[in-house]
């Protein structure tokens, strides 16, 4: 039989939670999308290695699309790494070894579903087309206050800064407003993305 926990552990699970939350830390799990490609600016592998080893030195932990090719390969190095990965990509042998969870969907619908489902935060590294889809979902459900979380776009090297216009456009039209975007941001570099993701606890 199940025994139920005590007072005092409850006190103490309260309490120590209290107690990290005081000390400016909350643990996240942190969705990244980025690119199955290395791409051909030669910084970005060094950024999204530099991204990985933060996420994991910093307690928190990371879910990606599981891969171990290109840029999804370089960024899985944290301490604990969730991949989420379709089925037929396992077939192809595309998954990454030595994931704390690998978590198989039946397609790429139900991968983008439960990346959400899992993050408390999301960060669109530099990708493509894949990539810009997902990112996309995750600023529809924000602007459908469907999830409360920070949407931050990496505009490594100017990246962005296309969608970024985009996104002001819109605004400028009238067919968004500042309040559908006030979760989205965009971070020049990995201590603008620290510093978004510090506010946001």
């Amino acid at each position: 039989m199940r025994k139920s926990p005590d007072c005092v552990s409850v006190f103490i699970l309260l309490y120590s939670i209290a107690e990290i939350r005081k000390g400016g830390f909350f643990r996240m799990n942190i969705t990244v999308y980025l690119g199955a490609n290395e791409g051909s600016d030669t910084s970005f592998r060094q950024a999204v290695e530099e991204l990985g080893r933060w996420i994991g030195e910093s307690g928190h932990a990371l879910v990606y699309g599981g891969s171990k090719s290109g840029l999804m390969g370089a960024l899985a190095a944290g301490a604990e790494v969730t991949g989420v990965e379709p089925e037929f990509f396992i077939s192809e042998s595309f998954q990454m070894e030595g994931l704390t969870e690998l978590i198989v969907t039946k397609d790429i619908p139900e991968r983008r579903t439960k990346m959400i489902e899992l993050g408390d935060a999301f960060i669109a590294f530099p990708g493509g087309t894949g990539t810009l889809e997902e990112v996309s979902e995750v600023m529809s459900k924000l602007a459908l206050k469907q999830i409360d979380a920070p949407c931050v776009l990496y505009n490594l090297n100017g990246y962005y800064e296309g969608l970024k216009a985009l996104l002001k456009h819109m605004v400028e039209m009238g067919l968004s407003t500042e309040e559908k975007q006030k979760k989205v941001y965009f971070a020049e570099n990995l201590g603008d993305i620290k510093a978004i993701l510090g506010a946001e606890k």
